[in-house]
């Protein structure tokens, strides 16, 4: 369970982001991380029963700031994710833990290499019927109301920008996330709501899993 020991941490670090403060508040530090990783450990444990996770990760703290205007060394938020198990299962599992109202989870594909996207596109180009399905659904709608993704303005190279289904085609990212208030992270039934979130981005997993591990026959790659 989250308290709200975390989110005073976290909100006093983005008033102090620096070495020297984070150095003498490492204990308070230390404390939010255990939060984090029980709290990781009992959705596992939940996913588990649905799903199958090869692993978890808690992201560090620390910022690279080597190629960023913002030299803040450390993140504001605690966030991780979970990797399903095996070749037949794509996607990941993603959460952050931020006060103000920012806290996220959901996941999905947030950078679909150069052969993964072709296949992804020709998909959509070859027939929508299934991510329409899947994104018109009344719980995908009521947890994360849209699929989200940055992409291209009008169409991508060797695919008609006229296309029924161009809006998913233009498309480079692929997720979906919930946004929690501080409120509902720190209530006992969080956990429960995490697990609620990812069962729900299921579906979509299912069948951009389906997609990357067969061709556009339906025949397997694997």
């Amino acid at each position: 369970m989250i308290s709200k020991l975390t989110f005073s941490f976290l909100k006093d670090l983005e008033k102090h982001n620096t070495r020297e403060w984070f150095a003498n508040h490492r204990k308070e530090y230390e404390a939010s991380k255990s939060e984090m990783l029980k709290l990781m450990q009992d959705v596992e444990f939940g996913l588990n029963t649905t799903d199958e996770i090869e692993r978890k990760k808690l992201f560090r703290i620390n910022r690279d700031v080597r190629f960023s205007k913002n030299k803040s060394p450390y993140k504001t938020n605690l966030s991780g994710y979970y990797a399903r198990a095996g070749a037949r299962r794509r996607g990941s599992y993603y959460f952050s833990i931020e006060p103000g109202g920012r806290t996220q989870v959901g996941g999905g594909f947030y950078g679909p290499n150069k052969e993964d996207l072709l296949r992804i596109r020709r998909e959509f180009e070859m027939d929508g019927t299934e991510i329409d399905r899947i994104t018109k659904d009344k719980n995908f709608i009521k947890h994360f109301g849209e699929l989200r993704g940055n992409g291209v303005a009008t169409a991508p190279r060797d695919f008609d920008k006229s296309d029924p289904n161009i809006k998913w085609i233009r498309m480079k990212q692929f997720y979906a996330f919930r946004t929690f208030s501080d409120k509902e992270v720190l209530s006992p039934s969080f956990a429960n709501e995490v697990m609620s979130t990812f069962i729900a981005i299921r579906p979509f997993f299912d069948y951009m899993s389906d997609v990357l591990t067969t061709n556009l026959n339906g025949e397997s790659l694997l």
